[in-house]
């Protein structure tokens, strides 16, 4: 995959040097970047600022950098253009859920993954047994959900999409804490206490578990490695979503417990958090999965209490404040529970 980057600004240097100079990298910092990824829908602020940072840092080729590599050249004294080549995968993933719907029963349902600086949708496919009328809204978060009214009898719904990701997200350990009056006005939300997220009542603790860490990443690693020795992932453990302060006096969860008493945390120490739910390659036992995003370096960033140790691509469905904004069904009427889901994740080659 390739990331086109432009650099608008003034009185750049003329040529750079093959390895590019303290001087030519001064001259670089101030300029405004835009970076937009090509096929993708979204504009990548987070990348563009990477490698400025990189240069700024760093002074050498981008190339001599292990997850990433580019080349630059001055186009003219007000335009500097790279581009970013970035290990990407293909994942195949799919879902299929059975209910039995004793009434006509309206239903939302967020199943679509949506294009990003992460991953891009290549392919997709939506069955609704039988056929019905659906629409497609964003939810304010911008999560694709459909809404539909499921008929009497059986009701299966299979959705399947073929997606581009990164294969390894690249880490930054050193990525500081933002200020919050730095914050940008969409993120401030997610420093809010929640249903499921009562960040009020973790402050002590909070502070507690990150000591002396450095404020950024490292205090949202120190609270990631917390959960995951203190908090039991026990799939199947809860059938229903449960309050961070539940599962911390329970000390077992699912990894959506895991993710949301996490995100709690960080949010106590100001920290903006979110719950993304998705599709995680070999996860065991297979089904749909949760994680969060700290906010800190000024992007956001992957964390996963309940499989610290996984490093295999991820396909993220939705993202909100905590589980009750990204559930992948929701029904308006008498409980309805599937009666058959299958989850499916592999590896596939470029097409």
């Amino acid at each position: 995959m390739i990331f086109g980057l432009i650099v608008v600004g003034s009185g750049c240097a003329t040529t750079p040097p093959h390895s590019p100079t303290e001087a030519f990298v001064k001259q670089c910092e101030n300029r405004w970047f835009m970076c937009r990824a090509s096929r993708l829908v979204e504009s990548n602020y987070r990348l563009a600022a990477k490698v400025r940072d990189e240069y700024r840092r760093m002074a050498k080729p981008l190339a001599k950098l292990p997850t990433w590599s580019a080349c630059c050249a001055v186009r003219s004294a007000t335009c500097f253009t790279a581009e970013i080549h970035i290990k990407t995968q293909w994942l195949q993933a799919s879902c299929s859920l059975t209910f039995k719907v004793p009434i006509p029963t309206p239903m939302v349902l967020m199943l679509r993954p949506r294009s990003g600086a992460r991953q891009w949708v290549m392919g997709e496919e939506y069955r609704l047994t039988p056929s019905v009328p659906a629409v497609e809204v964003n939810d304010s978060f911008g999560n694709l959900c459909q809404r539909l009214v499921a008929p009497v009898g059986e009701f299966a719904i299979y959705t399947s999409a073929d997606v581009r990701v990164e294969a390894l997200t690249p880490v930054d350990s050193d990525a500081p804490f933002v200020q919050v009056p730095m914050l940008p006005s969409e993120v401030l939300e997610f420093l809010l206490p929640s249903r499921y997220c009562e960040s009020d009542r973790f402050g002590d603790l909070a502070t507690e578990i990150v000591g002396q860490s450095q404020p950024g990443y490292a205090q949202v690693v120190a609270i990631a490695d917390w959960v995951t020795r203190n908090i039991r992932n026990t799939p199947g453990s809860s059938t229903y979503p449960v309050s961070a302060t539940e599962v911390n006096k329970r000390g077992e969860g699912v990894c959506r417990d895991l993710a949301q008493i996490s995100i709690a945390l960080c949010r106590a120490l100001c920290i903006p958090a979110r719950l993304v739910v998705g599709y995680l390659h070999a996860l065991e036992p297979m089904d749909i999965h949760a994680w969060f995003e700290a906010y800190v370096g000024g992007e956001w960033c992957t964390f996963d209490p309940s499989s610290p140790q996984a490093k295999h691509p991820r396909i993220a469905i939705a993202h909100g404040r905590d589980s009750a904004d990204v559930a992948i069904y929701n029904q308006f009427g008498p409980l309805l529970l599937p009666t058959a889901m299958t989850v499916t994740v592999e590896k596939r080659d470029a097409p």
